[in-house]
């Protein structure tokens, strides 16, 4: 006990040695939860080695750092089994109030999941809604109850089903957020806690979240091996049965690294029989639309006075003005003119043509749909598995163009040019708009002084009460407005004019506004009560007459069945198949065994590295046990099915067949368990009523408000809105790249100024009706954003104390923990840099750069204002394995294509994270985990 007080200055725990002399000067600033922050020098940030970065105080026994990744470890660990405790049928019961419990009331000092039951307590029940919603009648009787019945139900799990399911994504997303939350919101009590920082790492992450304008780029943008671009259109003749017939053929420039360029010619046609290649390849793969044939045109005057010979190409058109309109597309290679009406214009979406200047004019022939589809490939190559697939290789690579000729070439570089000329347009739009935030500086600071302090929002909503008029507003509130009015015009631009697919969105968008009965609407919405539908709607469903099944159980009833009916079905083709019913009978008990047998068999297919369908069958726990020639029968088809499934051995598929069978047969089986399950749930008469009451506390508070505030006048503001932003953004089309982008800006910061005090009013009249409801939804966002700036009521994690307290019960040997702590810091320090540079490596490889900058006014606020720390942050987004959402058409798969995809999947993420650190064995400094809970206990029991 005597050592640990007497540490000396220059030593720190793990034996290393640093000379006092002032060369290192560490200035100590408070900052927030009572604690210091220190700003080292650039050498000492950049440091690699974490125990030189900081030592401990005068009278602690851990740096910094030592202390801050202590504090992380033990929470992480205390979350992953609050989160995982949540399953089981009891948690509730030793949650503690408002839930009950067989044992009595349960203590907050003595709840089994304290982090949970503080979230829940303090965040979750005095939520606007839910602080209505009485104990012992919706929390115990009801939700409780329903809790309760749904684990015990043991609805399939991620195990189960050899995918991720819906709840683990769920529960792993949940479970890093409430550990930043703990993390970020529960000091510790030194007030030296310290994290790894490197001062060059938030440039190079803004770098690689701001590509801007460079996805439109004609050049250097790789995407997964490809860069590809939609470099120019020429005509080709198809002679059908009489006559010859002209098409367009778009020129896609294809370039992979170590190869030389080539050119493929490709017809809208085929860019459709991609799409239909790709949805044979990859069954179930959510794909994006193929943009709308669209035979429109774009004029440029710039591009016109380039000294073109007079026989430009055909692809081009040159110049001659006859006044034709846009007919066929023959009539625009002929040497004519292209030109077309406004209105004409505004239909196809050009994305910026230019006929309302004078002088020379090129026409770019088929120009909108040649961006769109440029944006349409590289959305496609943006995902790995669509990149890499045959049908896209085939299409970028097959039947190249020879040589191209002077026509098309020319057209290339006529299109290379207006590509160039748009970005720079952007850029200008941008800077202007960036420029106009930029002198909103100094108000936008006061502003968010004003956010941060205490009951910020509170004061905005009470300003946004009081005040009629955005002009009543105070002056930060005022240029508040005005800086949103520049952030939405920025993006009414970027989404309608700036991308390669913005014609197409644009058109959509259109064409739904169009459709939209906005009179007939807001009479509806006027005259209507929806709370008096809606209740007698549920009514009508969820009554019980004489006791017997309501209409809405009926209906999930009979739907739910129709799917148990239809695996049934299913079940019965395989068995016939498999032509073995001993084989069948035991995957239909392991199916139906309970929780406890599921584990056993799955821990034991885990520990001996076997099939699940193996450790099924040769279990004894299901009987009858098999007969050699049935085990034999079995390995065989084991066997075959690994090489079928690994090698694509079409030889060994047949035998392989059979274990395929035995798959699709348990995954049958489960869901269809799955399915009797929810029945049971849906007939339980606590459903119904914990629906009604779910309804009765959201819906008409909402329907209340919606009422009493005259909403239905918002519809015609909102049409007016809509009508006016399309008109400025065709007129923003029909000028040349050559106009002034200060008058674009203006244009769409003027739209939303008409339009910014029907929106103020409409919140303004909502919020003079909410009876309280934004006042009381404000105070809950600031007990969350107090509970990260302040931290908890009861007090401080001392993590010194605990360390200092294991080591003198001899719970853990001091050396050991010491190791064990530095590895983890040294594991974080190692995992930050590496992060680091595999995001430059991608950004080099895609030809990105870190001087992007951001959209005008993006960083007004940033992390640390809100209470959470930015490197708690980085670290957050490191542990997302970013593993893609399976689509619920993948269960449908063939079990050998489902399980080759499973394997390439776990195979993309370990090339994906190849050289990652690993995280080092800790063993030791988990033994304080009794203790700490007993800490984390008292500190969040208010």
């Amino acid at each position: 006990m005597g050592e640990l007080t007497k540490i000396t200055p220059g030593k720190a725990l793990d034996g290393t040695v640093k000379p006092l002399d002032g060369s290192i000067d560490l200035i100590r600033k408070p900052a927030r939860n009572g604690t210091v922050e220190r700003d080292l020098p650039r050498s000492a940030k950049q440091s690699s080695t974490p125990s030189e970065d900081s030592l401990p105080q005068a009278g602690q026994i851990l740096t910094g750092k030592q202390e801050h990744y202590l504090k992380r470890e033990l929470i992480g660990q205390q979350v992953t089994y609050e989160i995982s405790e949540l399953a089981s049928p009891t948690a509730l019961q030793r949650f503690g109030a408002p839930f009950r419990s067989d044992y009595g009331e349960v203590a907050p000092v003595d709840s089994d999941l304290p982090i949970l039951r503080f979230i829940f307590v303090h965040h979750v029940r005095n939520f606007p809604f839910l602080d209505q919603a009485k104990e012992k009648e919706f929390w115990q009787d009801k939700l409780q109850v329903f809790l309760e019945s749904f684990a015990n139900k043991h609805i399939s799990s991620s195990e189960d089903r050899l995918e991720e399911t819906k709840r683990r994504k769920l529960a792993m997303k949940s479970e890093k957020l409430v550990e930043l939350m703990m993390v970020s919101g529960i000091p510790t009590a030194s007030g030296y806690e310290e994290r790894i920082r490197f001062s060059e790492m938030e440039v190079v992450d803004r770098g690689a979240n701001q590509q801007g304008l460079l996805v439109n780029t004609p050049e250097g943008n790789i995407i997964n091996g490809w860069d590809v671009n939609v470099a120019g259109v020429r005509t080709t003749s198809v002679k059908r049965t009489v006559r010859y017939h002209q098409h367009a053929q778009f020129l896609i420039r294809v370039r992979q690294a170590g190869k030389p360029d080539i050119y493929v010619g490709r017809r809208y046609g085929e860019f459709a029989k991609l799409h239909k290649r790709l949805r044979i390849e990859l069954p179930g793969k959510i794909l994006p639309p193929l943009p709308r044939k669209n035979k429109s045109s774009t004029h440029s005057t710039l591009l016109g006075a380039g000294g073109d010979d007079d026989a430009s190409s055909v692809s081009s058109v040159s110049t001659q003005n006859t006044g034709l309109d846009d007919g066929s597309s023959r009539r625009g290679l002929v040497g004519m003119e292209h030109r077309r009406s406004a209105s004409a214009q505004s239909n196809r979406g050009s994305p910026r043509p230019s006929s309302d200047y004078g002088g020379e004019s090129v026409v770019l022939y088929r120009e909108t749909q040649r961006v769109s589809l440029r944006a349409f490939l590289r959305t496609f190559l943006q995902n790995q598995q669509i990149a890499e697939s045959k049908a896209m290789r085939e299409f970028l690579t097959s039947d190249p163009i020879r040589k191209l000729n002077e026509e098309e070439m020319g057209d290339i570089e006529r299109r290379k040019a207006m590509d160039e000329k748009r970005i720079e347009e952007q850029r200008q739009f941008y800077e202007i708009a960036r420029q106009r935030a930029r002198e909103l500086d100094v108000y936008m600071e006061r502003f968010r002084r004003d956010i941060v302090e205490s009951n910020g929002l509170t004061k905005l909503f009470m300003e946004i009460r009081e005040k009629e008029r955005i002009a009543d507003l105070s002056m930060e509130y005022k240029k508040f407005a005005e800086f949103l009015r520049i952030e939405v015009a920025a993006t009414i631009y970027h989404l309608f004019l700036a991308e390669d697919n913005s014609p197409e969105l644009f058109a959509q968008a259109k064409r739904i506004h169009s459709m939209v009965p906005y009179v007939a609407l807001k009479q509806v919405i006027r005259f209507a009560n929806p709370a008096s539908v809606m209740t007698g709607v549920l009514d009508l469903f969820l009554a019980q007459p004489f006791g017997a099944r309501s209409l809405m159980q009926r209906v999930l009833a009979m739907t739910l069945n129709d799917g148990i009916k239809t695996f049934q079905k299913s079940i019965d083709s395989l068995v016939s198949k498999i032509d073995d019913p001993v084989l069948c009978v035991k995957i239909k008990k392991y199916s139906d065994a309970d929780e406890e047998t599921k584990n056993f068999i799955r821990n034991e297919a885990v520990v001996e590295d076997i099939d699940l369908i193996v450790a099924i069958l040769r279990s004894e726990r299901f009987s009858p046990e098999l007969k050699p020639e049935q085990i034999g029968k079995v390995f065989n088809a084991f066997v075959a099915w690994n090489n079928v499934v690994e090698n694509v051995d079409e030889e060994m598929k047949q035998g392989a067949q059979l274990f395929a069978y035995l798959k699709q047969l348990l995954k049958l089986h489960t869901r269809q368990r799955d399915k009797a399950m929810m029945l049971s749930i849906i007939e339980e008469p606590v459903t119904l009523q914990l629906f009604r009451d779910l309804f009765t506390i959201f819906y008409e508070p909402l329907v209340r408000v919606y009422k009493s505030a005259n909403v239905y006048n918002s519809v015609t503001d909102f049409s007016a809105f809509a009508g006016d932003m399309f008109s400025t953004v065709e007129r923003a089309q029909r000028q040349d790249v050559s106009a002034d982008p200060n008058q674009t800006v203006q244009s769409f910061i003027d739209l939303c100024a008409r339009h910014e005090d029907n929106f103020y009013k409409f919140v303004h009249e909502v919020h003079i009706h909410d009876n309280g409801l934004f006042v009381q939804l404000m105070g809950w966002l600031e007990g969350i954003l107090e509970f990260l700036r302040q931290g908890p009521k009861g007090g401080k994690l001392d993590m010194n104390a605990l360390f200092h307290g294991g080591v003198d019960m001899r719970q853990v040997n001091k050396e050991v923990a010491v190791q064990e702590i530095n590895a983890l810091v040294k594991w974080q320090e190692e995992r930050k840099k590496w992060h680091q540079d595999k995001t430059r490596q991608k950004m080099a490889a895609e030809g990105e750069g870190s001087n992007v900058e951001a959209a005008p006014g993006a960083a007004t606020f940033k992390s640390s204002d809100f209470g959470l720390n930015e490197s708690d942050l980085q670290e957050l987004s490191y542990d997302d394995s970013g593993s893609e959402d399976e689509s619920s058409a993948d269960e449908d798969l063939d079990p050998v294509v489902a399980e080759r995809k499973r394997r390439a999947k776990k195979q993309n993420h370990l090339r994906r994270t190849a050289g990652e650190p690993i995280k080092p064995p800790v063993s030791e400094v988990l033994k304080l985990q009794p203790s700490f809970l007993a800490m984390l206990r008292d500190v969040l029991a208010d």
